[in-house]
């Protein structure tokens, strides 16, 4: 679902040029979870941005479902957003003056299909908020809102999912939970990868890479490609 080969992207300060991802390579099939493990500031986000089809590389292929974002349209490139990748950001993005339910089905102004509303609200109850449909953003918890922006990016039943950070505002209950909501969806066949600089993501990963100023590390499971082998490419 997810290819990566060799992505660099650079950014100006001015310092100069700083460079956010070095040469990552990566892969995840459909029914596997990787993690992307490292500190604040070591890429993670961006490598997330450029498998979602948001922030173009400077170098390097990046394929979705077998295709290249990249040297699509725009309007393809939002076409394969819409349908395929589901996001969930570390800050939520929830529309404030929109209810809960009206924030799931915002993807479905995008994509229209028949039965949205049917199965924004069978998503809010497998999270456990169906009571809080009419109520905006504010008037939730944390995890309440975490809960909301999940099932968001799975209102469209995407392949592919990408969460940033999806339990760093969480407390552990509520992580624990957001984590085991993302491993049913790999467990039906769904592709994810997780950013993130916790360590209980780790449990639910079948491919773990760790980060460091743009590069990779350290990799463990079946799809991570060995650093040196990388450099070597």
């Amino acid at each position: 679902m997810l290819e990566v080969c060799q992505v660099r992207k650079s950014y100006r300060s001015p310092r100069g040029p700083v460079r956010a991802l070095d040469g990552v390579s990566l892969k995840v099939g459909a029914g596997e979870i990787t993690v992307v493990h490292g500190p604040s500031g070591c890429g993670k986000t961006t490598l997330l941005l450029a498998a979602g089809a948001l922030l173009a590389p400077d170098d390097g292929r990046l394929f979705v479902d077998g295709r290249d974002p990249y040297r699509m349209s725009v309007e393809e490139r939002a076409r394969l957003r819409a349908t395929t990748i589901g996001f969930v950001f570390q800050q939520f993005h929830l529309i404030p003056y929109l209810t809960v339910l009206d924030n799931v089905l915002a993807p479905s102004l995008a994509n229209p299909f028949r039965g949205a509303r049917e199965r924004a609200q069978e998503l809010l109850d497998r999270f456990g908020i169906s009571s809080r449909a009419e109520h905006v953003p504010a008037a939730l918890s944390t995890g309440e809102r975490q809960r909301t922006a999940l099932a968001r990016a799975l209102l469209n039943e995407p392949r592919l999912l990408l969460a940033d950070e999806p339990t760093g505002n969480l407390d552990p209950d509520n992580s624990a939970a957001v984590l085991a909501y993302i491993a049913d969806f790999a467990h039906t066949g769904g592709a994810a990868l997780m950013v993130t600089h916790s360590d209980a993501a780790k449990a639910h990963a079948g491919q773990i890479m760790e980060m460091s100023e743009g590069k990779t590390v350290g990799a463990e499971g079946a799809g991570a490609e060995d650093p040196k082998e990388s450099a070597q490419q």
